[in-house]
């Protein structure tokens, strides 16, 4: 499957980070805007099957809910640099004034 690609945005076949602890795991999406980038995050939960296929799922018990916090946290975190890592290479793709 090629890159889909419009105008506006442009979707990736594949995130460009992840976060994960234990079994809660975040994906980083960045699709480019006219704008600029702009970055969306996908959370699943892994799971093994009975016969020991790993499976995901977008659903989360109680006890996963203190996990997916500190994922999101890591998550935002994560976000902020890849903002900021834009940022400072568009600064340096400027030409000097």
């Amino acid at each position: 499957m090629a890159k889909k690609q419009n105008k506006e945005s442009q979707t990736q076949l594949h995130p460009v980070a992840e976060v994960r602890i234990g079994s809660v795991k975040a994906a980083i999406w960045r699709n480019e805007g006219e704008t600029g980038p702009r970055f969306n995050v996908t959370f699943q939960r892994l799971y093994r099957t009975e016969e020991g296929k790993w499976q995901s799922t977008y659903s989360f018990g109680r006890d996963d809910l203190l996990v997916l916090m500190k994922v999101a946290d890591a998550t935002h975190t994560r976000v902020m640099e890849l903002i900021g890592g834009d940022k400072r290479k568009q600064r340096q793709e400027q030409p000097a004034a």
